[in-house]
């Protein structure tokens, strides 16, 4: 049986969810093992493959809510190809250079983004970060008076030693004067969000449940968006890095692969579930036009 959101929607004809869109604070390159998989172990594709894919976009999802704006996800920073000071020296350093190559113009930081939309940093309420490496935590040191939302489990792993070998560079992250509500998850028996046992509910009204979906990172997380009058939506950060590799069961290449696998699984019985839900990852092609369509643009 498909289950539906009528128990824990909103009461109101359009409920608290005025608008969604996507924003892309430039593009990436990664080696095609990352997306795709592979069975070679990541430092080795990390260091050897000479291959690059096509510009993927790093996306924010833009929110506008009854109770403020939020985001999920901030984007890269453009200081990350301006400043040579931005990434660590040594291996470390190197690593990071090989990981991903970014196009990130004046035009395309998260405040010009927002900007350009109509929207101003100090407006922005909220900004959930689906996980702490640097493509999705670049907004931080531009968005004064956000509070931002991690998972716990994610912040911890981030105080364990050596956080920028594994990703975390973390004086971009836990920078003075920055507000981070650290999240756990309350288990839930509410049965429109199996296969999941448990869910944080950001707005307190159902409208934007987290849910864990770890893998990627310790702490990777989801983000349902609820909207009585049109599709559902579950952002799912790095969890996969298109909507058809996810449904086809292919697995990336960065992340605890059994952690990967079981998010993935839960994610896949989610949709069928709910058939109308639209997937959107963070560095997926076909994000935004399907996000358009979603939205009942350009019928």
């Amino acid at each position: 049986m498909t289950a539906t959101f009528a128990e824990v929607t909103p009461s109101t004809a359009a409920g608290p969810i005025r608008s969604v869109s996507v924003v892309s604070t430039g593009t990436t390159q990664i080696h095609p093992q990352q997306p795709f998989g592979s069975r070679i172990p990541m430092y080795a594709w990390l260091v050897g493959s000479r291959r690059w894919t096509p510009p993927r976009p790093v996306n924010a999802y833009v929110i506008e809510h009854t109770g403020g704006l939020v985001l999920f996800d901030t984007g890269q920073d453009r200081a990350s190809v301006t400043d040579p000071d931005y990434f660590p020296e040594g291996l470390t350093g190197f690593l990071y250079d090989r990981l991903a190559r970014f196009q990130i113009g004046p035009q395309d930081t998260l405040i010009a983004k927002l900007a350009a939309a109509g929207h101003r940093a100090t407006g922005v309420h909220l900004a959930i970060l689906s996980h702490l490496h640097e493509d999705h935590i670049g907004g931080i040191p531009y968005l004064p008076e956000t509070e931002f939302i991690v998972a716990d489990a994610e912040w911890r792993a981030m105080e364990q030693p050596l956080p920028e070998l594994r990703g975390f560079l973390r004086r971009h992250i836990d920078r003075p004067g920055a507000r981070f509500r650290r999240i756990g998850f309350s288990p839930t028996e509410d049965p429109a969000l199996a296969p999941f046992t448990s869910a944080y509910d950001v707005m307190g009204d159902g409208s934007l449940v987290l849910l864990p979906t770890p893998g990627h990172t310790p702490g990777s997380m989801s983000l349902l968006v609820r909207r009585p009058d049109r599709a559902p939506l579950l952002l799912v950060g790095d969890l996969t890095y298109e909507a058809e590799l996810l449904e086809a069961g292919r697995i990336p290449g960065v992340g605890e692969k059994a952690g990967l696998r079981r998010a993935s699984a839960m994610v896949r019985e989610f949709t069928e579930l709910h058939p109308r839900l639209v997937v959107l990852p963070a560095h997926d092609p076909g994000a935004a036009e399907r996000l358009r369509r979603s939205n009942g643009e350009g019928r």
